[in-house]
């Protein structure tokens, strides 16, 4: 029987691991947080907590770091089945020109101008090959969280960074294959024939998982449906990944691209949702610890001998490839604006790097103290990665808004409209079909041209200006309607209408509950909350699926309407009675909504 292994304070082994765990934890809570709340984004946290228990702490990660590095880069794993749960086969094929032309090219130019870089350096051939196709990697990990966080992954510029990105990510199996060509080994011809059939056992792997995801799948998850058991559905989730990852492993290819493969192929699954949602915490849990174990792997010894090398390495080879991927995207006819940003936002090294470096290194290829290097360099710039957004704010300042000049000649109408966003058009077609004559004002003079082309006149100017205001017709209005977007300018606009216009009736757009009381307490004639309206009618649709007839559809959303009015006017009584009016607002909380009882009355104020 093994004896036990020594551990602190009396603690089993089981009990040791879960205390090293918890410290791990423990780092990240603090380090996280601090980096978010200056600026530095959460992976300089992750890495920051790895690098401190690499230096402070005795654990057994810390002993053999590398270990817990290819255990948490299952979170690149999970990563990747999640963007590939994004794209339908049918839509990677319509982006095979960006994945496949723009990718090639990119990865092309940026490794020639990074091995240009590392050979005149002084590198052998060897080494500087795997060097530059190393570096000219880019982080799929936090390339994409910071389109997450922009909002951006499903805009056009994010669309054309995700398709460079997959190609780069799937180029790490022909590049690990290289590495392997070029290891020192006996026998070419016996490298030859392996790679022959490593070949063939890949494009086998590739069938038996297509056939699987393609008859297996949703099956499964329909009986496991059934069941009505979440965590079996989670397990399976997360079986379906481990999966498709060790039919590519045992292939010979990487664990991330059988992930993106069963992604792509329960991307047009019923289950594709439920799925994403039980994966999402694991993937976000397990890239956190993915960081944290590449701070903990670096070698700080080796960064102490080589530091004067990697702080002018980052900021050149960093620069090269940022300035490459600028240029080939202005081939590919990108305007200007977004090729800067693609370039900012690719010019970092990625993940990646760190696979192919340690197997070249396990390989022979580069020597240890060179990989040791390279992970630091490819470190450094992930870690700064997250300041590039505010370099390229300094560099490309926003566009000045556009600004035209105005001719209020024959403006005029008996109501006047100010903001001719989403909100005010709507505001504006029950007035037209009244026949009611309309003015429009808004301040974005985009706008204002975008609806000329579709033959409204709609006039540039600032609502919040008194000769503004004047000039568009406000003094002789019957009606003025507020619909602007910000609750700042829209209370800026009703005060001075009230003050100027006193003649006109005033309707105000609301932004919630809150600011409605608050207008109405200002003294505007009528408020709209911006999502009363819509919740309402869809409501009333929901109702008519449910089979409820017109008349008490109807009936329903009437009496809604009218016990939120009344609803309303109580809070803004007591509002006003109140000696504080400032907390007696902010007593006002969102509270559940309750049926209705035997009378059809309730007190509860919905959460708006």
């Amino acid at each position: 029987m093994a004896q036990d292994v020594a551990t602190p304070f009396g603690l089993t082994p089981l009990e040791w691991r879960f205390t090293e765990a918890l410290a791990l934890i423990t780092l990240a809570c603090l380090f996280v947080p601090l980096s978010r709340r200056l600026g530095l984004g959460t992976v300089i946290g992750y890495l920051l907590s790895g690098i401190t228990a690499g230096v402070a702490l005795t654990l057994s990660f810390t002993e053999d770091p590398q270990a817990l590095l290819r255990f948490a880069e299952f979170g690149v794993v999970l990563f990747l089945f999640v963007i590939g749960l994004e794209f339908r086969p049918a839509r990677l094929w319509a982006m095979r020109g960006t994945i496949f032309g723009r990718g090639l090219v990119q990865l092309a130019a940026t490794s020639t101008a990074l091995f240009l870089v590392v050979y005149a350096y002084g590198l052998d051939l060897t080494a500087a090959i795997i060097v530059c196709l190393g570096l000219g990697l880019s982080s799929t990990a936090l390339v994409v969280k910071a389109l997450d966080e922009a909002g951006d992954r499903a805009s056009p510029f994010g669309q054309t960074t995700i398709g460079v990105l997959l190609f780069e990510d799937l180029s790490i199996v022909p590049l690990l294959l290289l590495v392997a060509l070029l290891a020192p080994v006996a026998g070419a011809e016996a490298t030859a024939a392996s790679n022959i059939t490593a070949v063939l056992t890949g494009i086998a792997a590739i069938v038996l998982l297509i056939g699987v995801a393609r008859y297996a799948l949703d099956p499964m998850f329909n009986v496991l449906a059934r069941t009505r058991a979440p965590e079996l559905m989670t397990a399976a989730a997360l079986g379906v990944v481990i999966f498709a990852s060790l039919i590519m492993a045992l292939a010979g290819l990487s664990y991330a691209m059988g992930a993106f493969i069963a992604g792509v192929l329960l991307a047009e699954s019923s289950y594709r949702h439920q799925v994403e949602a039980d994966i999402e915490p694991f993937r976000g849990l397990f890239l956190g610890l993915f960081f944290v174990a590449v701070g903990m792997s670096l070698d700080l010894s080796a960064v102490a001998r080589n530091w004067l090398l990697i702080v002018l390495a980052v900021p050149v080879l960093v620069t090269v490839k940022g300035v490459v991927v600028y240029l080939v995207n202005r081939l590919f006819g990108t305007e200007h604006d977004k090729a800067m940003r693609l370039g900012f936002a690719l010019a970092q090294h990625g993940e990646f790097g760190f696979v192919l470096f340690a197997a070249a290194a396990s390989a022979q290829v580069i020597d240890a103290e060179l990989a040791a290097v390279m992970v630091s360099i490819v470190t450094i710039s992930m870690a700064l990665s997250s300041q590039n957004e505010r370099l390229l704010a300094w560099l490309q300042p926003p566009a000045r808004t556009a600004t035209m000049d105005e001719d209020f000649a024959d403006a005029g109408g008996t109501a006047l409209i100010i903001g001719f966003g989403r909100f005010g058009q709507m505001v504006a077609q029950p007035l037209l079909v009244r026949n009611v004559p309309l003015t429009y004002l808004d301040s974005d003079a985009d706008r204002v041209r975008e609806a000329g082309r579709f033959g409204t006149r709609v006039y540039f100017g600032d609502g919040a200006r008194r000769d503004v205001l004047a000039a568009a017709g406000a003094g002789s209005a019957e009606l003025i309607a507020i619909c602007t977007n910000g609750q700042g300018a829209t209370d800026a606009i009703a005060d001075l209408v009230m003050r100027e216009f006193p003649q006109a009736r005033l309707i105000v757009r609301a932004y919630d509950r809150i600011h409605a009381i608050q207008l109405l307490d200002r003294g505007v004639d009528d408020v709209v909350r911006e999502t009363a309206a819509s919740g309402m009618e869809m409501g009333a649709r929901a109702l008519a699926l449910l089979g409820h007839d017109a008349e008490a559809r109807v009936q329903a959303v009437r009496t809604a309407r009218e016990r939120d009015r009344a609803r309303l006017e109580r809070q803004r009584q007591a509002v006003g009675g109140a000696r504080d009016r400032e907390a007696a607002i902010g007593r006002i909380l969102p509270q559940p909504v309750r049926r209705a009882d035997e009378n059809g009355s309730t007190d509860r104020a919905p959460p708006d």
